[in-house]
């Protein structure tokens, strides 16, 4: 009873932080969206406050001068930093961004969109603390349990660091772009940490067999089918990961147009766009072919679990296509970016899930000399 209890405790804190995680995706969407990115100039209080303020007159003469040079100041910092560590062109980046020494008007709204956004974080490192903190009697049963939790909550701490730097550099691409592959990372640690706890230690044994034992004869045609999708899935995910990279580069471009248009005239700024977005177009096609021959595949396997995250798949690829095209040919509602973002990184998500019951099923089969079919029903 005790054992179930932490259990149960470790997959509710390991679930809720994912979704909460997956909210502040939406959130950061919504911020970039309404252009609230620079609400707060610095970190991690706001205008030195840490409680926001609500008009002009609350903020500190030439404020916008104020806080240019501690940006400028922090980012000399890191610069010294990575050339003494021999990234000198990321470094000279830094400051040849045009968008360095821009600091923009305050805007009320736009300040408590980005803090909220920042309390939100804050509220999901302590639920990533906590997750990692409930690990802990996996130690004894499953050590890489503890491993993932404790090691997605030194990257969440990391992952607020590098906000602080975002900020600081005044949104520049790369600080963005490695901003959100870490939030990937940081999902994909704690879906594999609750995948792993839900089966109650059966993946720490067929762990200690796989040291053991090596496959022998000629594998089922099951098994064969469901060991070539598992390589497929992994190129999948790696797709999407690819296109939710590439839909940030694109976002920045955007924010370019935008400002050198004046935030006016949304119906040019697709046509504006360069090769970054076409590559994304791209890329989107065949991520849609390559999902639906692999939900095809995996379909006929004839399983509960993975006709559900099929299901689950065809779902959110559908809905991200009709977010995309909304995107593309109706001047980019700034409503439908986030949710954009936020059903790219959910379809990234579920491949994941994918990934591990597959991999699940073909050593579950593999192990049990019988087909993984029989095994996973």
């Amino acid at each position: 009873m005790k054992e179930l209890k932490f259990v149960r405790r470790f997959r509710f804190w390991s679930v809720l932080t994912v979704i909460s995680i997956y909210l502040l995706i939406l959130v950061g969407g919504v911020v970039r969206a309404t252009g609230s990115g620079m609400g707060c100039p610095d970190w991690p209080k706001c205008f030195g406050q840490w409680v926001p303020p609500t008009e002009a007159s609350q903020l500190p003469p030439g404020y916008k001068q104020v806080y240019t040079a501690q940006r400028v100041a922090k980012n000399q910092k890191l610069a010294r930093t990575l050339a003494s560590m021999g990234f000198g062109q990321v470094a000279g980046e830094i400051f040849a961004h045009p968008t360095q020494y821009i600091e923009t008007d305050f805007n009320a709204v736009k300040t408590w969109i980005e803090y909220l956004n920042r309390l939100l974080g804050a509220l999901i490192g302590i639920f990533v603390f906590v997750t990692a903190v409930v690990a802990l009697p996996y130690w004894r049963r499953d050590r890489p349990v503890v491993g993932l939790a404790v090691g997605a909550w030194v990257l969440t701490g990391f992952q607020g660091w590098l906000g602080s730097l975002v900020v600081s550099t005044n949104l520049l691409p790369v600080m963005v772009t490695i901003h959100m592959g870490l939030a990937l990372l940081i999902v994909a640690m704690l879906l594999y940490a609750a995948h792993r706890a839900r089966w109650g230690g059966a993946e720490a044994e067929l762990d200690r067999q796989l040291e053991l034992e090596t496959l022998g004869g000629e594998e089922d045609e099951a098994l064969a089918t469901a060991t070539g999708l598992r390589w497929l899935m992994w190129g999948a995910l790696l797709l999407t990961f690819v296109q939710i990279i590439l839909g940030t580069q694109v976002r920045e471009e955007i924010d370019r147009i935008a400002s050198a248009a004046g935030y006016g005239h949304r119906s040019t700024w697709i046509e504006a766009l360069g090769s970054v977005f076409e590559a994304h177009r791209t890329l989107s096609a065949i991520l849609v072919l390559a999902n639906v021959y692999i939900g095809f595949q995996l379909w006929q396997l004839d399983t509960a679990g993975l006709r559900q995250l099929v299901a689950a798949t065809g779902v959110l690829l559908g809905l991200e296509l009709v977010a995309g095209i909304t995107l593309a040919y109706f001047a980019l509602p700034a409503f439908v970016q986030p949710i954009h973002l936020t059903l790219a990184t959910l379809l990234f998500g579920t491949q994941f899930l994918t990934l591990l019951a597959l991999r699940r099923l073909v050593r579950v089969g593999a192990f049990a000399g019988a087909p993984p079919l029989q095994e996973a029903n």
